[in-house]
């Protein structure tokens, strides 16, 4: 999803009870679509400097927890979209994955018209036995910490309506429910609060990753979660690449590097901090083989939250401050500028573009992080295709967006494998094709 926030969910709920919980692990095929759903139309810019979450799932036999190892595809265009079972019995749900929102939600279909079939890839609340909505005076409709809560209103069935703006102003809204998500016989979560969303033109939901309490990981006591993003192929055609989202354990841990999770107190609360994004120590960036030079102290929260470097799978680009986009703007016109596209702006941000595929006079795309950890695009693919004949460095200058954060997005997380391992704080990186099974 294309990435941008205002409006983020920080809940201060007591701890949500499951049932029984279990080191789980799932994969899943995932795909790219255009980045978040849109709901009115636009490609829909997330929230995603402000909020962010994982999961966990729980065994609904009885007694004990279980180890689980589930793998699945994802497609993926502009942003991974994973099809989950949701319900019971299960309908399959296209979700987002973004590890920067926190609130889930799914298209549900309206029942005001009970003769017309849903669509169906909506969800029909109908069909399920575990589905119930939440009401007006249920304590997440009335949240107790006032910075940034989800609006909530009761609509005329005293039921706990959400409204969710995103920062290209289109909106989500419904109703907040509760509802499983069923992945066998013998293993689902218990009913986890999530929206029902029912005025959006857009079939796929959202599933939330962040680190907020309400997020698909928190609620479902989820510890890792991992996926690896295929490339894109240089002309789109009709076939969407095709990833794998792992929840629980992944096989090829061992061979990542890992970069430490940045926590952030209720004392140390900013107005322009996510406190619930996941947030890593980034120092630099090369091009070729040249370090660029922007202080570490550019890509960390300064004492108004400005700064932060996060992780976020619902942002197509990635965006940068300022500071460091001057730095990369100006190193790439001082090999390519006589090249570039002049007077071309995509999406309003990015402006260093070209109308052929010349990165190979770039050189590679280096993210440097802490202990080690990095993320190299090569210079084949540092260019992204954008309106058919159009080739740009796809990254954006964050104040465009009204923001004041460094924001890695998918589109330079492709052919690598992203880790979040919440249970030690820490996010790791390992090159892979991501376009074979993994």
């Amino acid at each position: 999803m294309a990435l941008f926030f205002f409006l983020f969910l920080f809940f201060s709920l007591p701890p949500l009870s499951l049932s029984t919980t279990a080191n789980f692990s799932l994969s899943f095929p995932l795909f790219t679509p255009h980045s978040r759903p849109t709901t009115t139309n636009n490609h829909l810019i997330h929230d995603s400097l402000i909020t962010r979450r994982t999961v966990g799932l729980s065994k609904a036999a009885a007694g004990g927890s279980s180890s689980y190892n589930y793998k699945l595809p994802f497609k993926y265009s502009m942003a991974p979209v994973v099809s989950l079972p949701i319900g019971t019995p299960p309908q399959t749900q296209q979700m987002v994955v973004d590890t920067g929102s926190q609130l889930s939600w799914i298209q549900c279909h309206k029942k005001a018209l009970p003769r017309t079939p849903p669509p169906s890839a909506m969800f029909d609340p109908s069909l399920s036995s575990t589905f119930s909505v939440l009401p007006c005076n249920h304590p997440i409709c009335k949240p107790r910490v006032p910075d940034f809560t989800l609006p909530t209103t009761c609509d005329q069935n005293r039921l706990c309506h959400y409204s969710y703006f995103y920062a290209d102003g289109t909106l989500a809204e419904g109703n907040l429910v509760r509802e499983k998500f069923t992945f066998s016989r013998a293993t689902s979560t218990p009913p986890l609060t999530l929206g029902c969303a029912q005025d959006t033109s857009d079939t796929k939901g959202i599933l939330g990753m962040n680190l907020g309490r309400l997020s698909f990981s928190s609620q479902a006591k989820i510890t890792k979660f991992s996926y690896c993003i295929p490339a894109r192929p240089a002309q789109p055609g009709p076939v969407l690449p095709t990833g794998t989202f792992y929840l629980g354990n992944n096989p090829n841990s061992a061979t990542f590097r890992s970069v430490d999770l940045l926590t952030f107190s209720q004392s140390q609360r900013m107005p322009n901090l996510d406190p619930l994004a996941h947030t890593v120590v980034m120092l630099g960036v090369r091009i070729g083989a040249k370090k660029l030079s922007i202080l570490p102290s550019v890509f960390r929260p300064d004492a108004s939250g400005a700064g932060q470097t996060m992780i976020d799978s619902g942002s197509e680009l990635t965006y940068f401050v300022d500071e460091a986009y001057t730095k990369v703007k100006e190193e790439v016109v001082r090999l390519v500028g006589p090249k570039l596209k002049k007077g071309y702006v995509y999406a309003g941000v990015a402006d260093m573009c070209f109308d052929v595929n010349i990165g190979q006079l770039i050189g590679d795309l280096a993210f440097e992080f802490d202990k080690g950890a990095e993320i190299v695009i090569p210079k084949e693919q540092i260019l992204h295709n954008v309106d058919g004949k159009v080739w740009c460095v796809a990254i954006g200058r964050s104040s465009m967006i009204g923001a004041a954060s460094n924001i890695i997005g998918n589109v330079h997380q492709q052919n690598q494998w992203v880790e979040f391992d919440l249970a030690n704080r820490k996010v790791g990186f390992g090159k892979a094709d991501c376009s074979r099974s993994v």
